[in-house]
């Protein structure tokens, strides 16, 4: 695709990958970063980030106190040596494929076919780590360009296999899970289109590849001074086009817009040809918009290549702010009023008691020092503040500096009729960049017989409230009907705000060790929880899209109708059935038809 104008264009050349930056085979994370045990206390072994190498002495009694169950760090679930199956025999399809993308960028080594048979679910990466994935791809190829990307769906629609295109590996929906799967899997790694094509500085246009991955793509960005503005949880994994293919939320989305609201045009290489439009533009009428179909539509429809995107200037400042409201009531009533407002901080979070504590317990020190003390008794005394009922919410802002110091002193007095007074900066950044550490713990704690996962939601202001508590519910009832040890560890927090409602993101997790199936009974839990979200009148996801786990509950959220028109369009599109994986229920393969 051309450039958006006739103006001057930036360029950029091909992102580096330091060494250092190398991510974990098969767990969450860079390898150089993971928490481990060290006497008593937990320690984040890691320069990349924050606090690495300091003692969590909290930490440990946290865990103890949210599953009811004593934390003992020489009682270790070791991982298993991970099982890879064997590829199915396909020497004619790999010989095929190594003509179109060269012989060094198509391979059947197990571990690469292993990565890329699994996303970042529990179940997949419990089984990982302690019982097997029966299927992965049997071969994985890197093209580098449109065309070849074209060339692997022509020789893969020949030789009747199924396409698994795959960016980042992030998914927690079993988007990338073979299981069941009887044809030959070709998994289309993006990873050499990883270029920003050209920016233009004028109109704040920048054409991408979808292999570019957010932590590289936005350094980059910010180098030109500009960025992107798109942070989700998994930035510094997850890339462009998974992005688009999920119809992705960051946590900035305030400022910058959801991925829909980011891209421009999206080009789609499809069995078909080429999916994309010449005239890009801020807004145009022409008729039935396909493009649309891409967002969130997991690789049932073609190869996300590249899209055109909204950049913006870089902002001249970022500071963080925190809040500490006395009740979850205060705070939410807070949030919901700020959401009305025409401009909003960039990032807004609102969490829980529990989740609170949890943030805190993952800072170094001890609870007990004299500093401790003193915030203990400055909000209990002077605040008056039940420190087992008060919430915390994070801010970030970003923009021209008059801007947001401004809107930081509305949000300040906003609070205040609320109860609400300042933390600080410090616990602003603090608990905003808690969410990069969260899928390190839970591969962690999986290892002391501690299970754990995220799920999220959106649903309407009114019913944030009734929601949270059926969710909650849920998770206590079922972790009782199973008869599971200890007790739930089960939080909330609202992430993203609109006027009409919000986003509410949950942690589940419990001690498995005297569980005779320790995934059949996440599974329940998290069945329930997933009842009750739907119930209480939430989404099905917010923005971490369907797969082929939601994908049994998308008759409880869409009609029949708007169900079979999903599939009648994969059909047109594919008819090959080069895509048909079984994410959201699209029936697999040609005898399904």
């Amino acid at each position: 695709m051309s450039q958006s104008s006739a103006s001057p264009v930036l360029s950029f050349s091909a992102p580096t990958q330091s060494p250092q930056d190398r991510p974990h085979a098969h767990l969450w994370g860079f390898a150089d970063s993971t928490f481990e045990t060290e006497g008593g206390a937990i320690v984040l072994r890691s320069s990349r980030y924050e606090n690495g190498g300091k003692p969590l002495d909290r930490f440990a009694p946290f865990v103890e106190q949210a599953v009811g169950i004593a934390f003992d760090p020489t009682d270790r679930h070791d991982p298993v040596t991970p099982f890879v199956p064997d590829p199915l025999p396909c020497d004619e399809l790999v010989v095929m494929l190594a003509e179109v993308v060269g012989r060094d960028h198509c391979t059947q080594d197990a571990q690469v076919r292993l990565r890329h048979g699994h996303g970042h679910h529990l179940e997949e990466i419990f089984k990982v780590m302690y019982d097997k994935l029966d299927r992965v791809p049997d071969v994985v190829v890197y093209p580098e360009t449109a065309e070849q990307v074209q060339g692997v769906l022509r020789v893969a629609a020949s030789y009747h296999a199924l396409v698994v295109p795959f960016g980042g590996g992030t998914a927690v929906t079993m988007a990338l899970s073979c299981e069941g799967e009887t044809r030959a899997i070709v998994a289309l790694d993006l990873a050499r289109m990883n270029r920003i094509l050209w920016l233009d500085p004028e109109s704040h246009v920048a054409c991408i590849q979808a292999g570019a991955v957010g932590r590289s793509l936005e350094a980059q960005l910010r180098e030109a001074g500009y960025t992107l503005g798109h942070e989700p949880d998994s930035i510094e994994f997850s890339t462009l086009g998974g992005w688009v293919a999920t119809n992705a939320s960051g946590m900035k989305k305030n400022r910058y817009g959801n991925i829909e609201d980011i891209v421009l045009d999206v080009t789609v290489v499809t069995l078909d040809g080429v999916l994309t439009h010449p005239c890009t533009v801020p807004r145009a009428s022409h008729g039935i918009d396909v493009r649309k179909l891409i967002f969130g539509s997991e690789g049932l429809l073609g190869v996300v290549v590249q899209a055109t995107v909204r950049v913006h200037r870089a902002p001249e400042v970022q500071f963080y702010g925190s809040l500490v409201f006395p009740t979850w009531q205060s705070g939410l009533s807070f949030m919901r009023q700020l959401s009305t407002w025409q401009s909003v901080p960039a990032s807004v979070r609102l969490v829980d008691n529990l989740q609170f504590q949890f943030g805190r317990a993952l800072k170094p020190g001890s609870g007990s020092s004299i500093g401790a003390r003193l915030q203990k008794l400055f909000v209990e005394k002077v605040k008056g503040i039940d420190v087992t009922q008060m919430v915390a919410c994070t801010i970030v802002y970003e923009g021209y500096r008059s801007e947001q110091e401004a809107l930081r002193s509305q949000v300040g007095a906003l609070a205040k009729q609320y109860g609400g007074f300042s933390a600080g900066g410090r616990a602003g950044k603090d608990g905003y960049n808690l969410t990069f550490g969260i899928a390190y713990i839970r591969d962690f704690l999986l290892q002391y017989w501690t299970l754990g996962d995220s799920f999220e939601t959106s649903v309407p202001w009114g019913r944030v409230n009734e929601l949270i508590a059926g969710v909650k519910a849920a998770v206590v009832r079922s972790h009782a009907e199973q008869g599971l040890a200890g007790r739930p560890f089960v939080t909330a927090r609202i992430s993203q705000v609109y006027p009409t409602g919000c986003c509410v993101y949950f942690y589940i997790g419990f001690h498995y060790k005297a569980a005779q199936n320790p995934l059949d009974a996440f599974k329940a839990i998290e069945h329930e929880a997933r009842l009750a979200i739907i119930e209480n009148g939430g989404a099905l996801s917010h923005h971490h899209g369907i797969g082929k786990l939601r994908a049994p509950y998308l008759a409880r959220v869409k009609s029949a109708t708007a169900l079979d028109w999903v599939n009648k369009i994969s059909w047109a599109v594919d008819p090959e059935r080069v895509f048909s994986s079984g994410n959201q229920g699209v029936p697999r393969g040609r005898s399904d038809r």
